[in-house]
C-alpha cells in the first residue's frame, strides 16, 4: 500500500502506513466473520498483532485460527476476546486486557453490527438491540480506546463501519438506518475533534460498504450473488482509500458504481434543499423525476 502524502483532507499528514506497521496492535470488533475477519487477516499479513472481538465464542475461535495462519507471528500475534460491544463493561474489560497484554493500540475498527430487522412500531427489543450494538457500541468503543491512542502519540487510526443505509435511509429497516446515520454523524464529529487537537496523530475514517456477501447480508444464501463484493474485496478497497487519505470510504460493488451512489446521495440531500417530501425517491409523485435524474 502506498500513501499519497499530497492528499491530507482526512489524514492531515498522519501516516496510515506507519499505523499499520509490523508489531503494532489492531483491535477489531465483529471480527469473527465478514468484513471484520477479512480486515483481521489483512492486518495480520502486515505483521500486526490482532485482537479479535466478537460475541460468539465458537466462531471467534475458528476466526482466530484463520487469522493466525495469515499472521507473521502466528498464534502469538492473535488474541481472541469474547466481547459484547453493546455492554460498556465488556468493552472496558477488552481494553484493559489489551493494554495489559500488548500496550498501545494503533488501529481500532469498530465494525460489530447486527440487523434483526425493524419497523417503526415493531418489537422494542429489536430497536434496543440494534441501537445498543450498531451505534452505542461504536461510541463506547471510541470513547474507551481512543484517549490512550491519542496519548501515546504514535500514528493511529479509527475505522468505523457505517452503511449507505445511514445516508440515503431507504424505507424498510428504520432502526438500522437510525443507528448507521448516527455512526456517520459521530465519526464526522470524531474526525473534527482529532484534527483540531494539537499534535494529535490519530485519524478517523468512515467505511461505507456496498453490497457485501457476509453473514449479516446473506439472508440465508450460501452462494455469493453476482452483484456482491466479497469481504476481501471490500477490505482491499478500504486499504487503497485509506492510503489516499479518504475519510468517506464509499465502496462500490458489482451492481452499483460510485457514480450511481453519488446520484442517490445527492437526491437524498436535495429532499431538504428543494423541500421535497422525505424519502421522495420512493414517493409515487416523484417516481418520474427520480427516473430522469437517475
Amino acid at each position: 500500500m502506498t500513501v499519497n502524502t499530497a492528499k491530507t483532507s482526512a489524514t492531515d499528514g498522519v501516516s496510515i502506513s506507519a499505523a499499520l506497521s509490523p508489531g503494532n496492535v489492531a483491535v477489531i470488533t465483529g471480527a469473527a466473520s465478514g468484513i471484520g475477519l477479512a480486515a483481521a487477516k489483512r492486518f495480520a499479513a502486515f505483521g500486526m498483532k490482532i485482537v479479535l472481538a466478537d460475541r460468539n465464542v465458537e466462531t471467534l475461535a475458528r476466526a482466530a485460527d484463520q487469522v493466525a495462519a495469515e499472521a507473521r507471528g502466528g498464534a502469538t500475534h492473535v488474541m481472541p476476546v469474547a466481547t459484547d460491544v453493546g455492554d460498556s463493561a465488556s468493552l472496558r474489560a477488552l481494553e484493559e486486557r489489551v493494554r495489559h497484554a500488548w500496550g498501545k493500540v494503533h488501529v481500532l475498527m469498530n465494525n460489530a453490527g447486527i440487523q434483526p430487522g425493524s419497523a417503526i412500531f415493531g418489537p422494542q427489543e429489536n430497536w434496543d438491540a440494534v441501537l445498543r450494538v450498531n451505534l452505542v457500541g461504536v461510541i463506547d468503543g471510541t470513547r474507551i480506546f481512543v484517549p490512550d491512542m491519542i496519548e501515546h502519540g504514535e500514528p493511529a487510526l479509527v475505522i468505523n463501519t457505517g452503511s449507505k443505509q445511514g445516508i440515503t435511509t431507504p424505507p424498510g429497516d428504520p432502526a438500522y438506518n437510525v443507528a448507521k446515520s448516527g455512526v456517520k454523524t459521530f465519526t464526522e464529529a470524531l474526525q473534527h475533534e482529532l484534527r483540531t487537537r494539537e499534535n494529535c496523530r490519530v485519524t478517523a475514517h468512515l467505511l461505507i460498504p456496498g453490497f457485501v456477501f457476509t453473514p449479516l447480508a446473506a439472508g440465508g444464501r450460501t452462494e455469493k450473488p453476482a452483484g456482491a463484493w466479497t469481504p476481501e474485496e471490500t477490505v482491499e478497497f478500504m486499504l487503497q482509500r485509506l492510503g489516499e487519505g479518504d475519510f468517506y470510504i464509499l465502496c462500490p460493488d458489482n451492481d452499483v458504481p460510485r457514480a450511481l451512489d453519488e446520484k442517490r446521495i445527492r437526491w437524498a440531500a436535495d429532499d431538504i434543499v428543494l423541500n421535497r417530501p422525505p424519502l421522495s425517491r420512493w414517493h409515487k409523485d416523484y417516481a418520474e423525476a427520480f427516473k430522469a435524474f437517475y
